[in-house]
């Protein structure tokens, strides 16, 4: 971490020097403010997600509302996956969720044991996450406790920021020949029982609906869920119990001969484990809750599925009943496609406002916190002037597909959970169906499938041959380095922050030692000294290319053989108001590790190459070093000169 720039600052480091505009009174929760920038409805994964990126930023004004007297306790998602563990790195607590939360290592599948039919036998384990898949695991932790993470990071924010409670969006209406704080929400305000007893309005430029499956804020921009149910019910339970069954803190796929699925799910601290039951067919035209299912119901289910082993259960934390359904809908804004190219996005929708899946998989949290992400750092362009809003149509685009791809998967895994068990693969294997599609999917529950499309923001393929392991389109995929300032072993992902800035990854051709002559010291040459620098033109006249553009070089040396002090000066800048140096700019190949990140990812040695990184950790392009005019044509597409 980097804090004492301006000055030693003692204390707790996450905390933000506070914004100079701060109105405690509004931070808090305690009064409304009059028009914000962004108004979010909702405080589930994707609200507080977004605010927590939004909060950083002290120049963009936001509120979060939410109808709950309070924050989540319990119940609900636990499952986070490598990629959104990635995305908590930015955050930084990626390291606390780690040291909570189970780690999901390994999958054991249970299925009808042939000798005796009403009985299930272990028929394999596979391995959760796949060796290099990611440096993050897959955990399990509580959606409660992520939400608190995510609002300890909003509260030490520069601007404070804390949910306003208690309040409901009614209704939302655009004035679109407006372009000042066209939006207006009405609220509710409600008492401890949920009653309405008192109304207002806020005005805003922009409003995310993260309010889940019965949005108002999707209603209100004419949206709608389309898709199909599977007429099937399902329980969920969080439960403390003994048991002889021997995988209880293993992650379980179970498939019986007559009763059903179960997936079991390990928690947290140990001991608590969550199972998801197979229960009852529902008729086209029933409703989950017309059956009175209760925790009972799930337990004597979850008996019959997996005999001869019992379980007692001691204590259930929670639990619920749900029915599975996939349902997208046709825009996630408010713009319909004919108007397009006349108006730009001021309405939007996130996670299950605008998408809904079967929680078997995993997904629902992860995409939801994905959507968010994704728009976040587009708002704050955008707001700050530096972006035209045209760029907030790629919201929609992106992740709508993204949603329509996540359905598709989503519903072929369930219905292969629920498939008659004994089923195999065409080759001939005896590896249960479901193992099989478990290890072919296991990209998909990561988090990795994402791979947006080129566009103004993602860059065509021209020269991904220079890195090979790097994907324009998809996540940048992190590897060891070595610091060369103080021979730091570390990840080069890592020092992404949640902060709206652009990382360039600049890696050296062989023999490139950063001096003169080198690719890398002609590089940053162009982009400090040269008057039409291709990134210089797109910061304010005052500031500096660090303040967008998050410049870090690593070459192929062992660190001994390289020379700091004799670095380009933008790799070793001057920073805050006593210009101090920043020393965490250089990396080189981490040899005591054995890992050469250059190897790893399929980076070209003979000549390097640049990888630009967005600001949500995707690889926007992929360029030789000395491509300066394609990155100023490609920042062009993105930023508005200043």
């Amino acid at each position: 971490m980097q804090y004492h720039v301006n000055g030693f600052r003692p204390g707790d480091p996450d905390i933000k020097p506070a914004a100079s505009d701060l109105d405690p009174e509004v931070a808090r929760g305690h009064k409304l403010p009059r028009q914000v920038d962004v108004l979010i409805a909702g405080c589930g994964p994707a609200g507080l997600c977004l605010a927590a990126q939004l909060a950083g930023f002290p120049d963009v004004s936001t509120m979060i509302v939410e109808p709950k007297p309070g924050p989540l306790e319990k119940g609900q998602a636990d499952g986070v996956n490598v990629r959104s563990m990635e995305m908590f790195q930015t955050f930084g607590f990626a390291e606390r969720v780690k040291r909570e939360a189970y780690w999901v290592n390994q999958t054991a599948f249970w299925t009808p044991d042939a000798a005796k039919s009403d009985h299930i036998r272990r028929a394999g384990i596979a391995q959760d996450v796949a060796d290099d898949q990611s440096e993050m695991p897959h955990t399990i932790i509580s959606q409660a406790r992520i939400h608190q993470l995510f609002l300890d990071v909003m509260r030490k924010s520069p601007t404070r920021l804390e949910p306003h409670y208690r309040h409901r969006v009614v209704d939302v209406e655009i004035d679109t020949d407006s372009d000042d704080h066209p939006v207006t929400v009405m609220l509710e305000r409600l008492d401890a029982d949920g009653r309405a007893v008192g109304a207002s309005s806020v005005r805003a430029n922009y409003v995310v609906g993260c309010d889940g499956a019965r949005s108002r804020v999707r209603e209100a921009i004419g949206g709608r869920l389309h898709g199909d149910a599977a007429h099937q019910a399902w329980g969920v339970i969080d439960i403390l119990a003994t048991s002889d069954f021997p995988d209880l803190r293993r992650k379980c796929l179970i498939q019986s001969a007559r009763e059903g699925n179960i997936l079991i799910i390990p928690r947290e601290g140990g001991y608590l484990f969550r199972m998801y039951v197979e229960l009852d067919k529902l008729n086209p035209d029933e409703r989950v809750s017309h059956r009175k299912l209760t925790s009972e119901h799930i337990i004597a289910a979850a008996n019959r599925i997996m005999r001869p082993y019992t379980i007692v259960v001691k204590e259930v934390v929670w639990w619920s009943v749900y029915e599975i359904g996939h349902r997208l809908t046709d825009k996630f804004d408010d713009v319909p496609e004919a108007e397009i190219t006349t108006r730009t996005p001021r309405v939007f929708t996130a996670g299950d406002a605008c998408h809904t899946h079967s929680p078997k998989a995993g997904q629902g949290m992860n995409v939801s916190m994905g959507d968010t992400f994704n728009l976040g750092w587009k708002l704050a362009h955008v707001l700050s002037g530096r972006s035209d809003p045209g760029l907030l149509h790629s919201y929609s685009a992106e992740r709508q597909e993204e949603a329509r791809r996540l359905i598709e998967t989503d519903h072929q895994w369930a219905r292969v959970m629920s498939a008659p068990p004994g089923e195999s693969e065409l080759d001939g294997s005896d590896m249960p169906r479901f193992q099989t599609q478990f290890v072919a999917n296991l990209e998909f529950t990561g988090g990795l499938a994402v791979h947006y499309l080129p566009s103004r923001l993602i860059a065509g393929a021209q020269h991904q041959q220079l890195a090979t392991g790097q994907i324009i389109g998809k996540r940048f995929h992190s590897a060891p380095v070595l610091r060369l300032a103080d021979a730091k072993s570390m990840h080069l992902g890592h020092v992404a922050e949640a902060d709206g800035r652009w990382r360039l990854y600049a890696f050296a051709g062989e023999g490139d030692r950063g001096q003169p002559g080198g690719a890398i010291h002609a590089l940053c040459a162009s982009l400090q000294d040269d008057p039409s620098s291709p990134l210089k033109r797109f910061t304010p006249p005052a500031g500096d290319i660090d303040a967008l553009f998050d410049l870090r070089a690593v070459f192929q040396q062992e660190f001994r053989s390289l020379e700091y002090e004799k670095m380009p000066v933008l790799l070793r800048p001057a920073k805050g108001r006593y210009g101090l140096r920043d020393f965490e700019k250089v990396f080189c190949v981490d040899h005591k590790l054995g890992a050469d990140i250059f190897d790893m990812r399929g980076i070209c040695r003979d000549t390097g190459c640049l990888i630009v990184v967005r600001p949500d950790q995707y690889v926007a392009d992929i360029l030789p070093l000395t491509a300066f005019s394609r990155l100023a044509a490609f920042f062009s597409g993105v930023f508005k000169p200043q």
